[in-house]
């Protein structure tokens, strides 16, 4: 079992990253989630993976963080889940986000991720109920702490990087955002202050 890996990251190919680790590359699987916290191509970057030996392939994933990697195992328990639809609902909400999301019973923000629809939705918040305890969003969301979903935000970033600007422009660009812009408005409202710099 591969469990972690630290090298030099060679490129990013959304959703796969190239990680060159002591002469040796590995294609590694990331969610979006993952992708936006890694350095710049040619830095250190550390990622703990997840390693699927197939009949036909053999594949690695790839987190930012331990938690990260224990929602994507926890995930994959579900029945009908596979790593790809698991990679998907970790694009759309972080690790925190998702433990809240299913202690909250929040089928419908679950249904919102491209591949999951309403009986999935619901089957993941069944059986993922008190699983995913002890992070931190739970924590925090008994203590009123918990902000809404950035899924709006990411959709900005997500189509700022589709039309060729970089993770850090990106990030920068919703920084200055409202909270409660429309995706519309906000990709127009990030476009504005790029075009500004």
């Amino acid at each position: 079992m591969i469990g972690k890996l630290t090298g030099k990251l060679l490129e990013k190919h959304p959703p796969q990253v190239l990680l060159d680790v002591g002469g040796v590359g590995y294609e590694v699987d990331v969610p979006m989630s993952t992708l936006y916290v890694l350095p710049h191509a040619g830095e250190t970057a550390s990622l703990y993976t997840h390693f699927v030996v197939r009949e036909d392939a053999q594949l690695l994933f790839g987190f930012a963080s331990r938690a990260e990697r224990e929602t994507f195992r926890q995930l994959i328990k579900v029945s009908g889940i596979g790593p790809k639809i698991a990679l998907a609902v970790l694009s759309g909400m972080t690790a925190d986000e998702l433990a809240a999301t299913v202690e909250r019973e929040d089928a419908g923000r679950l249904a919102k991720v491209p591949g999951i629809g309403k009986k999935t939705a619901e089957r993941l918040v069944l059986e993922l109920r008190g699983k995913l305890a002890g992070t931190t969003a739970l924590q925090a969301h008994a203590s009123g702490l918990f902000a809404p979903p950035a899924s709006t935000r990411d959709d900005v970033v997500n189509a700022l990087l589709a039309l060729g600007y970089n993770e850090k422009e990106a990030n920068t660009a919703i920084k200055a955002l409202p909270e409660d812009v429309s995706v519309n408005d906000g990709i127009r409202q990030a476009l504005k202050s790029l075009a500004k710099v």
